[in-house]
């Protein structure tokens, strides 16, 4: 299985520079999304919902563009509420790098995904509508390997894949009788629904949790898709025992502990998971270079 490893490390550094164009892409528009995170524009960039299209209706299929600025929305609430990211480039590329190759696993893979680090002292992780991944600085220290940071990637990837913050959306028709989401519409009584919903969206991502069915299916979607990207999809396992360990100290309010199943369940669930990956022990866990970026983030 060390064979296996060297390849897939053979593997990571290939991909990297296959898709480094792309990569650089991504990076380009990270920097314009990141362009937003300065606290005078929060606020105005929050009623500049730019370049959104149809839609949002209990039963239409809502399109990319309104998705994205749902989801920005919900980002810019996220660095109020949870902190700016890590001022570190290399750290935030290296985990995007990682964020990516998951990605080009998962069933949706065709949209563009941004995957930040924010300074936080709590244990979480969490997708907005859209693509855009946060995971807070505290629950980056506590992996121990790179497959648990896939493995943990992987379970917020699917979240988007499968559309879970938008079929919550249209269960509880937070949108209903809004016709389009622009600029050039969202004004007067529409603007007012629009930014009720979006907070209503927050609530549940950030204080209530969506449905546990859909964090039992991320658990397992994430693990398929660290699996098929090279990874130990036991990682996911290893991270939700980490947590366990340190819950009786740790902050619950607004972190994974609050908004997620209790830890038993997930990691009950994920050991049965494991069952259809006989020879997912051997797969990569890529300890060092995590180590040497963790030693990053601690400076």
């Amino acid at each position: 299985m060390k064979v296996f490893n060297i390849i897939f490390l053979i593997l990571f550094v290939l991909v990297s520079q296959v898709f480094s164009d792309d990569f650089q892409q991504d990076i380009f528009l990270s920097k314009n999304f990141f362009d937003l995170i300065n606290k005078d524009k929060i606020d105005k960039t929050k009623n500049l919902i730019e370049g959104a299209g149809t839609v949002l209706s209990s039963s239409r299929e809502l399109d990319y563009n309104s998705e994205f600025a749902i989801g920005e929305s919900i980002a810019l609430e996220g660095f109020k509420r949870y902190g700016l990211p890590v001022d570190n480039p290399e750290l935030q590329k290296y985990v995007n790098l990682v964020g990516n190759a998951v990605v080009r696993n998962s069933s949706r893979s065709t949209i563009p995904y941004y995957f930040v680090v924010i300074d936080s002292p709590l244990y979480n992780a969490f997708a907005c509508p859209g693509g855009i991944i946060f995971i807070s600085s505290a629950l980056f220290k506590g992996i121990y390997d790179e497959s648990e940071l896939a493995c943990v990637l992987a379970h917020e990837v699917a979240h988007v894949s499968h559309k879970h913050a938008l079929q919550t959306l249209q269960r509880a028709k937070f949108f209903e009788g809004l016709g389009k989401i622009s600029a050039a519409t969202m004004k007067g009584d529409d603007a007012k629904k629009f930014q009720n919903a979006v907070g209503e969206l927050q609530k549940v991502l950030f204080d209530h949790g969506l449905d546990k069915d859909m964090e039992f299916e991320s658990d397992m979607s994430g693990m398929e898709i660290a699996y098929r990207t090279g990874y130990d999809p036991s990682g996911m396992v290893r991270v939700l025992s980490m947590l366990k360990g340190q819950e009786n100290s740790a902050t619950k309010k607004g972190s994974w502990y609050s908004t997620h199943p209790p830890l038993n369940d997930r990691i009950q669930k994920c050991l049965g998971y494991m069952k259809k990956y006989p020879d997912g022990t051997t797969l990569a866990k890529v300890r060092n270079r995590l180590e040497l970026y963790k030693k990053k983030l601690a400076k």
